[in-house]
């Protein structure tokens, strides 16, 4: 059943209202009569159109005080609850519309750990948030899954930043979330910047082959976003499985790709227990080759515009192995 406005409610009260007092007006007895005597049928059914009628001019008497508006209202009082959402709150968003960000804003794995610095922080917890009486919410995980209908429930609007699985759409969700957080502008010149910066890259592809390594010892194929950066700094991917998977060591024993690119945090030792495969001897000797490209974690650790700065390296790292290499780009050597 469609659910209309109070005021749409309150119109139609006054309607039926009417409709029922004209018709026992016009019966002489009703006042006498014992039996109650029910309202015209012919008038009933006209109802459901008198209704719809007091909506459509409510409706647009609202629109015209307000004024045609192709932006949505600009927050003022935005809270942000997790590392990822936090890069787009604290590019596209002033300080001093910014009420708290996640406690990972700071962190070494957030780009934009910088201007996070003297913000409020706020755990993604209901009571902790909606205590500080936010105007927008923004959000990628944080919360869990149904964070975003309980605070709708609650009143509070919720921008959820979606998860990006190519640069197709990074830039899709850069613009989209620029627009909500009312830096709509900025957010296609961050977009158009990225564009720009990929068609630069495209003519100097190299083709050279690179194996993706993170500090838990995993390596990623095609289908993931990781797989479509290195084909934008044109290079291949070592990994041919697709999705996520333990370093190939066994192939790695008697196959070396040209390159490998390695994520890190604060160092390229960064890890996290000893039986990371990355401790492995086959991939330790990968790690002491001199064609190792280091890529911070925090290009990579969320899906957004700062990617560009991994493509880029990884680019330039390609062109000067593909020098070295001479007349035979994206070979591999025993």
């Amino acid at each position: 059943m469609p659910r209309f406005p109070m005021t749409v409610l309150l119109a139609s009260s006054a309607l039926w209202t009417s409709g029922a007092a004209q018709t026992a007006s016009q019966n002489d007895d009703a006042a006498i009569d014992p039996e109650p005597q029910p309202p015209n049928p012919k008038r009933l059914l006209r109802l459901p159109w008198m209704v719809m009628a007091a909506a459509a001019a409510l409706g647009g008497c609202g629109s015209e005080s307000a004024g045609p508006s192709s932006e949505p209202v600009r927050a003022q009082r935005i809270v942000s609850l997790d590392y990822c959402a936090d890069q787009y709150v604290l590019k596209f968003v002033e300080r001093d519309r910014i009420l708290a960000v996640s406690p990972d804003a700071g962190r070494e794995f957030s780009y934009m750990r910088e201007a996070a610095a003297g913000l409020p922080t706020v755990r993604p917890v209901a009571e902790d948030v909606l205590i500080l009486k936010p105007d927008l919410i923004v959000r990628s995980y944080g919360g869990g899954p149904r964070a975003s209908v309980l605070f709708e429930r609650a009143g509070v609007p919720v921008h959820d930043v979606r998860w990006a699985q190519d640069i197709e759409e990074i830039l899709e969700t850069t613009r989209e979330t620029a627009r909500a957080l009312g830096s709509a502008e900025q957010g296609l010149a961050v977009a158009e910047e990225m564009q720009g910066r990929l068609m630069s890259l495209r003519a100097r592809a190299s083709g050279m082959n690179v194996l993706y390594m993170t500090p838990t010892g995993v390596t990623s194929g095609p289908g993931s976003l990781i797989h479509e950066m290195l084909g934008a700094a044109g290079l291949k991917n070592f990994q041919a499985r697709p999705g996520w998977w333990p370093i190939p060591l066994e192939r790695l024993a008697y196959e070396r790709p040209d390159l490998v690119a390695v994520a890190f945090y604060e160092s390229l030792a960064d890890h996290p227990h000893a039986w990371s495969a990355i401790r492995h001897p086959v991939a330790r000797a990968q790690l002491e080759n001199e064609t190792v490209i280091p890529i911070e974690g925090a290009w990579t650790a969320c899906g957004g515009w700062f990617l560009m700065d991994a493509v880029e390296s990884l680019a330039r790292a390609g062109e000067a192995a593909a020098t070295a290499h001479g007349a035979h780009p994206g070979s591999t050597s025993p």
